[in-house]
């Protein structure tokens, strides 16, 4: 169905051209889908215009914030609606420790605001300088700090939501559900889903960071359907204001650095990072410092390392943090630490966290024939299998002749990838189908999951089933019907359409026809300045006006 124009009413940015079209055919993650047409609404009345114009009319919808999302789900054969001008920040209320903001305020913009009032949101994505709150609570995202404060499902109060229909409610913690027939729809199958989790609950048993699937296990318990709302990726309605609860603000940090010569000892000294009460815990594979040496950058620890762990504690002031520390460091060198560094002042720390931060610089001046993909980019199982995993994600990357950088968060488990694939080899669809195959299979007999922080997207929906049983699916579907009975709201993400693979069109495949010149212009400077939270439209304009001087 081609789309030719925006409902009445609406006043919003509307596009259909191509060269719109093509510069929201891309996100963060590796696919490619070229939309129908891109709108960017005004304000959230806009929003429940659009929804229920293409409920009536049958037109998909693919709700999107910033686009820095790995997996999939800010693309889509259909209407795109880009909520990035719905990023007011309300007054923080300092008494509840709660601020309000719409879908499309920048993490870090929000985190700015809280502190001038001494509070903090704790859930810290490394993409917090252009990732949107509203993506964040779309896909339950996490972070470094996620070791002590959590994920973001228990951070969010309340959520304004457009339902299919073009119906609107808030949904709020320990309030009643809003009476729109979406949500009704649901409670008339709550008992029964609600009864079969307490049989067999929809979750991984010991991992700690989940983004797969709907989030029912945590509204069984809690009875509140925000928990289920979070995590579903625009699904199930389209978020267009949020309340979030804050924290006090860290008054003093330090940090810890490990080096270990084997995997096994990097786990059980995360154990007991964890158990420490550090706030954070980072991996950094043999693989990540090799990458990091051979782009320049200062490796503080010998060749011969297996990992290193980088750890942060928290307290009220330097002298509890200084002593924290070096609990940390006597406990690292217990579990088998060849070296250990601490780092007592912010200098200190800020250089120590440099070698965390190093990866991304490095990999964008690599060969440029050697692509970084990200698609096996964020497994986590139990703690206790962690060495299992990155040894065997190493081996699968071998066995794929494709080199790969590890790290991630060790006091979770939870893992990241950058395979760097060599476009040269002809063979190169194959070999990434392959990695990704293996690496599912690998998580799914590990008892882990595929995605522990970005959500399951297009990329992920088509391997639920090795990774689910087939119960939790059907309560899954069950959800997302009676939330989304025509299947408008980013189908295909979460629940995979009949016949769709995961990995289609490549973003980076120099066989795909090319997108139109100011639009491509656009992409690039995104993808090599991280200017997700620039609009995309402005891009493409200042991109066309650029061709023509």
């Amino acid at each position: 169905m081609t789309i030719h124009a925006p409902p009445r009413h609406y006043r919003g940015l509307f596009r259909e051209d191509a060269a719109a079209c093509a510069v929201y055919s891309e996100a963060a993650g590796i696919a490619q889908m070229i939309p129908r047409a891109v709108a960017v609404p005004a304000d959230a009345d806009d929003v429940v215009s659009l929804v229920r114009w293409a409920s009536q009319e049958g037109i998909p919808l693919i709700p999107r914030g910033s686009g820095s999302s790995m997996a999939g789900g800010a693309i889509g054969d259909g209407l795109i609606v880009d909520v990035s001008r719905l990023n007011a920040i309300a007054p923080v209320d300092v008494a509840r420790r709660t601020v309000r903001c719409g879908p499309g305020a920048v993490r870090n913009a929000l985190e700015s605001h809280v502190r001038r009032v001494g509070l903090s949101f704790p859930v810290d994505p490394s993409s917090g300088a252009y990732c949107t709150i509203g993506g964040m609570a779309s896909t339950n995202a996490a972070g470094a700090h996620t070791l002590r404060y959590g994920a973001m499902r228990p951070w969010v109060e309340a959520l304004d939501c457009v339902f299919a229909d073009g119906s609107r409610g808030e949904v709020r913690r320990g309030s009643p559900a809003p009476s729109v027939t979406p949500v009704l729809r649901f409670l008339a199958e709550s008992t029964r889903l609600v009864a079969a989790e307490r049989v067999a609950p929809s979750r991984h048993v010991g991992v700690r960071k989940e983004s797969s699937g709907y989030g029912l296990a945590a509204f069984a318990e809690s009875g509140d359907l925000v928990d289920l709302l979070v995590g579903s990726e625009g699904t199930l309605a389209v978020i267009v204001g949020i309340e979030l609860k804050l924290t006090p603000l860290a008054l003093a940090t330090a940090s810890v650095l490990g080096a270990f010569d084997t995997l096994e000892d990097a786990v059980v000294a995360a154990g007991s990072a964890t158990d420490a009460g550090a706030s954070a815990c980072e991996l950094l594979d043999r693989t990540f410092l090799d990458v990091a040496r051979a782009g320049g950058a200062k490796v503080p620890v010998s060749e011969g390392a297996e990992a290193v762990l980088l750890a942060e504690v928290e307290g009220e002031t330097e002298e509890e943090c200084s002593r924290l520390a070096r609990l940390l460091e006597r406990s690292f060198r217990a579990a088998g630490a060849s070296a250990v560094s601490l780092a007592l002042d912010k200098s200190n720390e800020h250089t120590m966290w440099e070698l965390r931060h190093a990866a991304s610089p490095i990999l964008s001046r690599l060969d440029p024939s050697l692509k970084s993909m990200q698609f096996i980019e964020d497994g986590c199982v139990p703690p206790d299998r962690l060495a299992e995993y990155v040894r065997g994600v190493r081996a699968a990357l071998a066995r794929q002749g494709i080199r790969g950088v590890i790290f991630g968060h060790a006091g979770d488990a939870h893992v990241h990838v950058n395979p760097l694939v060599d476009l040269r080899l002809a063979d190169w669809p194959d070999r990434v189908n392959a990695l990704l195959a293996e690496v599912t299979t690998l998580a799914a007999a590990l008892g882990g999951t595929i995605a522990g922080e970005h959500g399951d997207g297009r990329l992920r929906a088509p391997l639920l089933h090795q990774l689910w049983t087939a119960e939790a699916l059907a309560r899954f579907a069950t959800v997302k019907h009676a939330f989304d009975q025509h299947g408008i709201l980013n189908a295909g993400s979460k629940i995979a359409v009949p016949g769709a693979r995961s990995i289609e069109r490549v973003k980076y495949d120099p066989s795909l026809p090319p997108l139109p010149a100011a639009a491509r212009a656009a992409l690039s400077k995104i993808e090599r300045e991280r200017a997700y939270s620039r609009p995309r439209l402005e891009l493409l304009a200042e991109a066309s006006a650029a061709a023509l001087s």
